[in-house]
């Protein structure tokens, strides 16, 4: 009697698919999955999608449009990103370099995750998905070593496939064995503060119009010396204020991230933009930052690895949630390749890999494959002393003591190469030379 009923729970809880994981790699993979007519359970520890993720602030119109074709018109959109600025903060003083682009190229969008993730998630729900809120996944269910379902807190289910997706932890990637323990060097831990403004006082200090949206990324200030860059975006009518520091750098100098940020907002650059504003939301999450180097294993028999979870994060230039989406969308694709077979090994899920291969997320991150290498005890010089010489060299440029200029320049020189050792410039040199090998050549 009970070999029955284990029998019957078994082909009530049995689908094709099981994504673990909603945030935009999981529901990018499900509701592709489920367009092409598949059986897709989505399961969320979450109240709803969207609940617990956090993020600087955009998300990608190319690769979101590949997912959502309708996004623009009917998502719960900020603001469309017109403008970029980069922000190199001193002590007292900052540097601040601007880019604008043409009204109608729109590179990205700022939403605020609980809203964006929850209408992606009735979207998957609209094409057949299966979300399944508020389910904490234990473990994986595994069969003469090949993963065919997972347990939850309340029952079992089981599946051809399960793609995980997540989140940078992933306790489930590394049960599988696809990946290690993380390294404190190969995350960064984020905070972010969503301060409420007027709509009108965001486009005076931002200069925007209705809509227009600005990205701001900083550099510097209390966190010179450190691998860490801060963010602003704006949106509708509140400002994302944040910050990532890796782990290690924290570790080390003994710092909590949210008094880091703090000095931040006191920045006399950064304190006008934000003032008279109220803190609504506070947050804080891991990020991914090993690079190409740290990827796990991505697949195993019927089992694929997807998004955060992957470690598919460009840090460089704050790019996620489109990697993302896009590991979701191949992950579909070699799951309904794999299904069409009735092949759910690692010779059949090795076309995960190659499409990612294939894709601009391994390209852009191979690219950058030696930054976190190079960088690596030289933060001192490139986030710290050379940023510091940028505000230096502005505030030479821009005086007017009635000193003659040569001898401003003059000084200026001598000045930079008596503050750094010859020995410390030369590696320096040596290091930049490497990065670019790497980049633009090999």
């Amino acid at each position: 009697m009970d070999e029955n009923k284990e029998e019957s729970t078994e082909e009530t809880n049995k689908t094709e698919v099981i994504v673990v994981g909603g945030g935009p790699a999981g529901i990018a993979c499900a509701i592709t999955l489920a367009r092409a007519g598949k059986e897709v359970v989505l399961i969320e520890r979450g109240k709803f999608s969207g609940a617990k993720n956090m993020f600087g602030g955009a998300i990608y119109a190319d690769t979101t449009r590949e997912i959502f074709p309708n996004f623009e018109t009917e998502a719960p959109i900020e603001r469309r990103n017109i403008k970029h600025n980069y922000m190199i903060l001193g002590e007292d003083d900052s540097t601040t370099v601007s880019y604008r682009s043409k009204p109608d190229d729109i590179v990205s969008y700022t939403v605020m995750r609980g809203k964006f993730d929850r209408w992606a998630a009735d979207e998957a729900k609209h094409a057949g998905v299966i979300v399944l809120e508020e389910t904490v996944v234990t473990d994986l269910i595994v069969d003469y070593g090949q993963v065919t379902g997972v347990k939850t807190e309340i029952e079992d289910y089981h599946a051809n496939l399960v793609i995980l997706a997540d989140g940078v932890n992933s306790l489930l990637a590394k049960k599988a064995g696809l990946r290690a323990d993380l390294a404190p060097e190969d995350v960064a831990l984020s905070v972010k503060e969503v301060i409420k403004l007027d709509k009108n006082k965001i486009n005076e200090r931002f200069n925007l119009n209705d809509e227009e949206g600005s990205i701001s990324t900083i550099f510097g200030g209390s966190m010179l010396g450190m691998l860490g860059l801060g963010f602003i975006y704006t949106n509708k009518d509140s400002v994302s204020i944040g910050l990532g520091i890796t782990l290690s750098d924290l570790i080390e100098k003994q710092l909590k991230p949210y008094e880091v940020l703090d000095q931040i907002k006191e920045n006399p650059s950064i304190a006008p933009l934000i003032k008279d504003g109220e803190l609504v939301e506070y947050s804080a999450h891991l990020i991914p930052e090993g690079g190409y180097k740290k990827i796990p294993t991505l697949y195993g028999a019927g089992v694929m690895v997807i998004g955060d979870a992957a470690m598919f994060v460009n840090n460089l230039h704050w790019e996620g949630t489109n990697l993302a989406m896009q590991s979701g969308k191949l992950a579909a694709e070699t799951a309904l390749l794999s299904l069409g077979k009735k092949d759910f090994s690692e010779n059949c899920l090795i076309n995960y890999q190659e499409r990612l291969e294939n894709s601009f997320i391994m390209k852009d991150l191979y690219t950058y494959r030696n930054l976190m290498d190079e960088m690596a005890g030289r933060n001192e010089s490139f986030l710290k002393y050379y940023l510091l010489k940028i505000n230096g060299f502005f505030k030479m440029f821009t005086s007017a003591d009635g000193t003659p200029k040569r001898k401003l320049y003059w000084d200026f020189i001598k000045a930079f190469f008596k503050d750094r050792p010859i020995k410390e410039l030369f590696k320096d040199i040596g290091c930049i030379i490497k990065l670019l090998w790497s980049i633009l050549i090999k």
